[in-house]
């Protein structure tokens, strides 16, 4: 799984001459893992709690209901939950593993390897390759777009172009714009209302004349109930295919972990619009439902590429299962 921004991207070489980024230092790692076990505060108490009081008293019946109870509450859903409990009761039961400390262990391990499905790289060896962001009002897409644009072309010195395929919301398009001149990013966009297959079209021609490595095209926030804008998001995906074989190359849905199971039903209807390479689960520091990763991982097979875990540019990362778990657990 990917722990740093260089083991979550494939590039083909260091882009234009810039140096191959170099692993984070071992505190700076362990510093964001604190980070990130902070940010999920919320769900680590709700579930750690539960987990302490039920996995280091008697091993029973009452235990696994519990401890299931503690897992749906979080909102790894009631599946997920069942496969998990299903095989920890069945180890304990095999005498396998005993003691709340060995219980805990296992139950981590269970939980990463639920989380781990899929490819969980971004693949940037097309040239340029271009990533498709779509998702849900408010669950923070736009500025995941400036962020991960700003990853790519200061850590990896790759040239990326961002793309306001949102002809709709004024404000997108002007925060994208801001985010393309932090990152150093080429910038295009359409006049208001103009078709954003058209804008996306433009983006990855810009990408192409300009030897960009990364296309983003950031498109419109919308109701996966909303047939017409799920179309919309669809011919986009064509438009860009007929433009540039294979693309787009990833597309990137934007979960907000605070919706909870609702955020199930997005990755759900979303996937079956367009083929979704990879999630972005978004919000998770304001939320006790951070298990929603491991529900949309296990139910869907889609995987969890990046996390938000603050408003911070840091707080983007890339998302690695067995650090995710223990920050739930620990």
């Amino acid at each position: 799984m990917a722990r740093e921004w260089s083991d979550l991207f494939i590039t083909s070489a260091p882009a234009h001459g810039a140096a191959a980024p170099q692993p984070e230092s071992t505190e700076r790692r362990r510093g964001m893992f604190a980070r990130l076990r902070e940010n999920l505060r919320k769900t680590r108490q709700a579930l750690g709690a539960e987990i302490q009081a039920t996995l280091f008293e008697e091993v029973n019946d009452e235990t696994w209901e519990r401890l299931e109870e503690a897992l749906i509450y979080a909102d790894v859903g009631a599946r997920t939950t069942a496969q998990v409990v299903g095989q920890l009761e069945r180890e304990a039961t095999e005498g396998g593993i005993s003691g709340g400390e060995a219980l805990t262990v296992r139950l981590t391990e269970l939980l990463a390897g639920i989380a781990r499905v899929g490819d969980d790289h971004i693949d940037l060896r097309s040239k340029p390759s271009v990533i498709l962001m779509a998702g849900v009002n408010g669950t923070g897409k736009t500025t995941t777009t400036g962020k991960l644009a700003h990853h790519l072309s200061r850590e990896l010195g790759h040239r990326v172009v961002l793309v306001a395929a949102d002809t709709f919301r004024a404000a997108a398009v002007e925060q994208l714009e801001l985010w393309a001149q932090r990152a150093g990013a080429q910038f295009v966009r359409g006049p208001e209302g103009t078709d954003p297959g058209s804008v996306a079209f433009e983006g990855v021609q810009a990408g192409i004349d300009g030897n960009a490595d990364v296309v983003i095209v950031d498109t419109a926030g919308r109701l996966h109930t909303q047939d017409d804008l799920m179309g919309e998001l669809a011919k986009i995906r064509r438009v860009i295919g007929k433009q540039l074989p294979d693309a787009p190359h990833e597309t990137l849905l934007t979960v907000d972990a605070t919706t909870g199971q609702n955020g199930l039903r997005q990755a759900q209807l979303f996937s079956q619009a367009i083929p979704v390479s990879g999630l972005v689960l978004t919000k998770l520091d304001g939320t006790a439902k951070g298990g929603i990763a491991l529900a949309i991982a296990g139910e869907l097979g889609i995987p969890v590429k990046l996390i938000g875990i603050g408003e911070q540019l840091e707080d983007l990362r890339p998302f690695d299962a067995d650090e995710f778990a223990r920050a739930l657990v620990s």
